[in-house]
């Protein structure tokens, strides 16, 4: 099969697939994710077994120890997935909800309805429980779902896409609700790129390299989120154990992922309390700190942070540190070097907290919580599909209703316009 038949045979197949999905009943997709969930967790030798290949591989390859570690499966990451199918399918279903109803003065009834995206072109990196959460929320909002993993997850992916399409086939669901992209070729997705055709949404998930490339190439809209440049910023009235608590799980709690926060933002009201026990406890962890000078005179073993240090997404056992002077600042130092994602606040000030919340305009904004929190499972989305950093049409972790979009409807009497 040549690349044109191949990439015609994908868009064909998930097409048909997403024209039943967006018909059938909600207890059908339902009975669907609990049979998958199910199904993932008979196969869990199979699955670490064909991750176990795509582990070695990456070791053969020097991939780091983030990315191996999100290319890691284990017994309770795929609980986890299965946990998620189960999770979305106790959701409620978002397609045909009225959002909202108004009658115009000639007595016409009008609304607007969920339904559908269509087809949702799914590119990602490493992570192959990405695989089973696209699945599930793509199938249960009534989308057609074709996914490209990474070459470093193949076996990984098409042992779990392996389980999921027969699956759902034996609860009456399209096989092509999951259709799998066969191989690997960036040329592939290029030319899948150009198929606006047949497919309504991209949404890459992966690096800010994999991102741009995508953005360049797409003639679909795509859903775009760079990077993650999470900040912990903490106000003056902190509570000094929360101060430490928060900052210390939003950066080493899992520190590959693109929530865990990469800048600490401190106020100099706390340089010579807080400060030092915050950046003690974040160093006994293995932080190694890159801060400003006016940081460094009161914790003199970190490094030197330069301009670059700000804007970057570690995605390891490193942070950035500022000293600032007042909540104004703090936020200014956020809308510079911040990447629209996630930022918190640690403050006992409540009109504090609610102003930081309402300035800044990051896809997530929290008080009193670790930047971890921005994810579609514990932000009770039943998984997520991506995170928007862009605010069209979605913004932030993109779960069932992020899926959807709305029509107009209208009931009428025999109306007609005079």
């Amino acid at each position: 099969m040549t690349q044109a038949e191949l990439v015609a045979d994908l868009v064909r197949r998930s097409r048909a697939a997403s024209e039943r999905l967006g018909e059938l009943r909600s207890d059908v997709k339902d009975a669907a994710l609990r049979h998958g969930a199910d199904a993932l967790e008979e196969a869990l030798g199979a699955i670490l077994a064909e991750n176990a290949k795509d582990l070695a591989a990456g070791r053969e390859r020097g991939l780091s120890a983030p990315l191996l570690d999100r290319l890691t499966l284990n017994p309770e990451r795929v609980a986890a997935m299965a946990n998620g199918l189960r999770e979305v399918a106790a959701l409620p279903d978002p397609v045909g909800e009225i959002t909202r109803m108004w009658t115009r003065p000639n007595g016409l009834q009008v609304g607007r309805m969920r339904i559908p995206l269509g087809v949702i072109f799914v590119i990602y990196e490493s992570r192959p429980n990405v695989t089973a959460d696209v699945a599930a929320l793509c199938l249960k909002s009534g989308n057609g779902a074709i996914l490209r993993g990474g070459s470093e997850a193949i076996h990984s992916n098409r042992a779990i896409a392996g389980v999921l399409r027969p699956a759902l086939a034996r609860a009456g669901v399209p096989e092509d609700a999951l259709v799998l992209v066969p191989q690997t070729d960036r040329a592939l997705v290029d030319a899948l790129l150009l198929r606006e055709d047949t497919i309504d949404l991209v949404i890459p998930r992966g690096g800010e390299e994999l991102i741009r490339h995508v953005s360049e190439k797409s003639r679909i809209p795509v859903i775009k989120h760079y990077k993650g440049v999470c900040h912990v910023y903490l106000d003056e009235f902190a509570e000094p154990k929360m101060a430490s608590d928060i900052a210390v799980n939003s950066k080493v709690q899992r520190v590959s992922v693109c929530n865990a926060a990469e800048t600490l933002l401190v106020h100099a009201s706390l340089a010579e309390t807080v400060l030092p026990d915050v950046l003690g406890a974040l160093a006994a962890h293995g932080v190694e700190l890159r801060a400003c000078p006016r940081t460094r005179a009161h914790f003199p073993s970190a490094l030197p942070a330069t301009e670059e240090d700000f804007h970057t997404e570690w995605q390891a056992k490193v942070m950035s540190v500022r000293m600032v002077d007042s909540l104004d600042h703090a936020i200014e130092h956020i809308r510079r070097y911040g990447s629209n994602h996630t930022d918190t606040i640690v403050t006992q000030d409540v009109t504090r907290a609610h102003e930081f919340i309402r300035r800044v305009n990051s896809s997530s904004v929290f008080a009193n919580a670790s930047t971890r929190f921005s994810d579609g499972f514990q932000l009770g989305l039943g998984a997520e599909v991506g995170v928007s950093t862009t605010k069209m049409h979605w913004y932030g972790p993109m779960g069932l209703e992020g899926l959807t979009t709305q029509k107009f409807i209208a009931f009428g009497e025999g109306t007609i316009l005079e």
